[in-house]
């Protein structure tokens, strides 16, 4: 990660010009602090895109304590990115609550910039004969994928599936990678649920197919992570049709979005058994899921766009380059 940050610098440092704004993502976390440096030396108009938030992720993932000296560095160097930063854009409007704290300046430089999907919106039906559903005809399926990081809570979806095992029409299929898929397949080689079906991670042109074999789909977070992170796996999902079971604050992005569409449920993190019990009802609600179904690509459709966030884009950076060279 040094030697990548590094060559960052460098790169940037060789080719940011003032007419030229430099944008970086905040992963690895370390990037951040080297490219804001060498967009101030060239004296080029910079923009931080908040994916994930720092220390707030590791400390919510138990990497480090609230009061160590690793979370005090980086929100020295936070503050000071902040101010060096032109602009600081946050893909959920929980994020600002913990960036202004760290830097008051900072208020006036966030803009708010959805994700998009990749996959174009149109409700996909259930098709009985999908590769990933056979087997478990009639049933409402519920799934997992993507990755599982230390800010996911892949157990709570297992231990709701385990309180689940004796009900016939409930089958639950989980996907993905990292730490969180390997805790799933341990669980399940040593509960051997007979209402679960773990599925490898599936390559690019087989996602699609795999989205659409469940009904609905769960994304857990783990306690605490309002503000600190939003699902990219979201759009793709709203995008098919499948609403979505958040584990997650009621005040998240996540949260925030799936309640104004009405395009899911919210399930406090943690808590298998709330879980267990949401998707037992769902269930029994085939007009409320199939309602829920056409919220989520609406909601796709009219607010979380490529062309919408293009647009928005173009216009952050002209609003940069005008700035920068009427100084």
């Amino acid at each position: 990660m040094l030697w990548f940050c590094i060559a960052a610098f460098a790169l940037v440092f060789w080719r940011a010009r003032p007419s030229s704004p430099v944008f970086v993502v905040t992963t690895p976390f370390l990037l951040p602090y080297f490219v804001a440096l060498a967009a101030r030396l060239r004296g080029a108009p910079s923009g931080l895109i908040v994916y994930d938030l720092y220390p707030e992720s590791l400390i919510a993932g138990g990497i480090v304590t609230r009061d160590s000296i690793a979370v005090r560095l980086i929100r020295r160097m936070n503050s000071w990115m902040f101010k060096a930063l032109d602009t600081i854009v946050v893909i959920g409007r929980d994020m600002e609550r913990h960036i202004t704290p760290q830097s008051p300046s900072a208020a006036a430089k966030i803009c708010y910039i959805p994700h998009w999907s990749t996959l174009p919106p149109c409700e996909r039906a259930i098709d009985q004969g999908n590769a990933f559903r056979k087997g478990i005809p009639g049933k409402l399926v519920v799934g997992l994928s993507g990755n599982l990081g230390f800010t996911h809570d892949p157990k709570s979806v297992f231990d709701a599936a385990q309180k689940l095992a004796g009900d016939a029409s409930i089958h639950f299929i989980l996907s993905g990678w990292g730490v969180g898929w390997k805790q799933l397949v341990a669980y399940q080689k040593a509960a051997s649920l007979p209402n679960v079906t773990l599925i490898e991670r599936v390559p690019e042109d087989q996602l699609e197919l795999l989205l659409t074999a469940a009904d609905a789909w769960i994304i857990p977070y783990r306690r605490n992570m309002s503000g600190i992170s939003v699902p990219s796996r979201l759009y793709n999902l709203l995008a098919i049709g499948r609403p979505i079971i958040a584990l997650t604050e009621a005040d998240s992005e996540l949260a925030l979005m799936l309640a104004s569409h009405d395009a899911g449920w919210v399930v406090e993190p943690e808590t298998p058994s709330a879980l267990a019990s949401i998707i037992a009802a769902i269930a029994q609600r085939p007009n409320e899921l199939a309602a829920k179904r056409r919220n989520a690509v609406k909601a796709l459709s009219e607010e979380f766009t490529r062309d919408a966030a293009g647009t928005a884009y173009r216009e952050l950076i002209r609003r940069l380059h005008a700035t920068r060279t009427s100084e």
